[in-house]
């Protein structure tokens, strides 16, 4: 019974398909089409929204207080998304200047948004096309009706005619009827994401840090070029490990990294041992 009921349908849309003509297979290639990029960009879309950005960064901050930027920016890596590659940009404050890491984290939305959002255009543009290209079958069906009626009076001519103008009425609104609730999705799953990163925006809009230096050589200059520095709050000389100066500084003020204050001033080769970001 099951069998038969399914063998009917299947058979139905085969003579659709026979008698529907050229519209009828062009709307059903570009619905297809449509179909197979949905399902596409869903899956993207649900694959990157999987991570919370709070968990993020509460990764962040553990790793920040165990081993600095750096730790944090290794555990950050294994996440993938488009939130955590533009907080690994925000981690990079120190290493590179204010703003180096806002045309990092730019960069880094343009591409992502761009992933995000590929192919949109072409899903919108079937779902508007689609009912175009029915009513373009149904005048079609009707010439056909019409002209039988004055060349040469047919019943199966009038009635191929309405069958014609039926199928890719039906064909065009099908198309629609299915694309248009996976767009509206597609669009939902952006705009999450989107709101996403907006918050990472906020979360790493650091206000102060400090850092752990090591110096090759002129310690005293480098101390010296880095207090009259823009952004630079306090610098100490200290004896830690491998590090020999220890900075805080204002991440929103520092005009130059680090290492390019005291390349510039001292043309001393510096390297960042340690680096913690606060909010």
């Amino acid at each position: 019974m099951i069998f038969e009921f399914f063998t009917e349908i299947f058979a139905t849309i085969i003579d659709m398909f026979t008698n529907g003509g050229v519209i009828t297979y062009v709307i059903t290639l570009i619905g297809v089409y449509g179909i197979i990029t949905s399902i596409q960009k869903i899956l993207y879309l649900k694959r990157i929204s999987k991570i919370d950005t709070t968990e993020i960064m509460g990764n962040v901050t553990a790793n920040m207080e165990r081993g600095g930027a750096i730790e944090a920016l290794k555990e950050i890596n294994q996440y993938k998304s488009p939130v955590s590659k533009i907080i690994s940009e925000a981690l990079k404050i120190g290493y590179k200047n204010k703003t180096e890491v806002e045309e990092g984290m730019e960069q880094v939305f343009i591409v992502e948004l761009s992933k995000m959002t590929s192919g949109l255009n072409i899903l919108k543009t079937i779902i508007e096309l689609a009912p175009f290209l029915g009513l373009i079958g149904t005048v079609i069906g009707i010439w056909i009706t019409f002209k039988s009626l004055g060349v040469n009076p047919s019943v199966e001519t009038m009635a191929e005619g309405i069958y014609i103008a039926l199928i890719t009425t039906i064909a065009g609104l099908t198309v629609v009827i299915i694309l248009l609730p996976m767009y509206t999705y597609i669009k939902e799953l952006i705009d999450i994401e989107m709101d996403k990163i907006e918050l990472a925006n906020k979360m790493t809009n650091w206000n102060y840090a400090v850092a752990k230096i090591k110096v090759d050589k002129n310690v005293d200059c480098a101390i010296e070029g880095l207090q009259e520095a823009d952004g630079i709050v306090s610098v100490k000389k200290i004896s830690k490990g491998s590090a020999n100066v220890q900075i805080s500084f204002k991440p929103s003020m520092l005009e130059k990294s680090i290492n390019n204050i005291i390349l510039e001033k001292c043309d001393s080769k510096s390297e960042i041992a340690e680096s913690k970001l606060r909010q």
